[in-house]
């Protein structure tokens, strides 16, 4: 069975040379919704329990208007070892055109060794929304209310 997706948009990339030998960001799966990014470094970094490290990717995207990328943990990394994105999901804005790089935080227990061209990030496209602003005097009423957190409880 052949998973093809709803929407797709061609997206420029341009691959720094210090990521030359390193795959282009790719779905691992057909019906994966994000593509790795890879560590683009020039030698290991370790990452201690509680430390954080801004990661090169290599890449630079051009999104078309409209559209965002989303810089998400991976699951597996995420499970094992605690390593994620600290400022998930980052977001790269369509006008936006320097390096991706990733901010990653072990919350793990253990130090988390990075290698060059290990998959430490995915990146969804998305459609980017913008909100047109119509103050009023007093917002419709809902069944919620203004509930804060908690407010519905856990079960």
């Amino acid at each position: 069975m052949v998973i093809k997706p709803a929407i797709t948009v061609n997206i420029p990339l341009f691959r720094y040379p210090h990521a030359d030998d390193l795959p282009v960001p790719a779905y691992q799966t057909p019906g994966a919704a994000g593509f790795d990014l890879y560590a683009a470094i020039d030698q290991p970094l370790a990452l201690g329990p509680g430390e954080r490290v801004l990661v090169s990717t290599g890449v630079a995207i051009a999104l078309p208007a409209g559209y965002e990328a989303q810089i998400r943990p991976r699951s597996g990394l995420a499970l094992k070892c605690g390593l994620t994105v600290l400022n998930s999901p980052g977001t790269v804005d369509s006008d936006y055109r320097g390096e991706i790089k990733v901010l990653l935080i072990n919350l793990g227990t253990k130090p988390i060794i990075i290698q060059r061209g290990d998959r430490v990030a995915q990146c969804i496209i998305g459609v980017a929304i913008h909100a047109c602003w119509k103050e009023v005097a007093q917002l419709p009423p809902s069944s919620r209310a203004n509930g804060g957190f908690g407010h519905t409880g856990h079960k």
